[in-house]
């Protein structure tokens, strides 16, 4: 089963975070390229925020960068690799976050 059709089949059940307010959630950026061609994306998650809050901070981050993503599955993608920049933008924002992957 490829990635795509996981996405599609979890679509349904996946359940956006709750919106606790607290940061001392472990948030991770790592970098994906499956089912994109070999483009890569920075992948932000562990966010326990709701779709709205989710979306602003999405644009602030892809403001940030001076690139495109989006926000599927409750976690942000961010168009290439900007690991580096987006945990420490989130740390700046008070975010506990961490490179994840190689």
């Amino acid at each position: 089963m490829n990635i795509d059709a996981k996405r599609k089949a979890a679509a349904g059940t996946v359940v956006a975070p709750l919106a606790s307010g607290k940061r001392d959630a472990m948030v991770r950026v790592s970098r994906e390229t499956q089912g994109r061609g070999g483009k890569g994306v920075s992948v932000i998650t562990g966010l326990p925020l709701t779709q709205p809050q989710l979306d602003e901070l999405a644009r602030q981050l892809k403001k940030r960068c001076g690139c495109g993503g989006t926000v599927r599955n409750g976690a942000i993608e961010i168009q290439g690799d900007h690991r580096d920049l987006l945990v420490a933008e989130l740390i700046r924002l008070g975010w506990a976050a961490k490179r994840s992957g190689g």
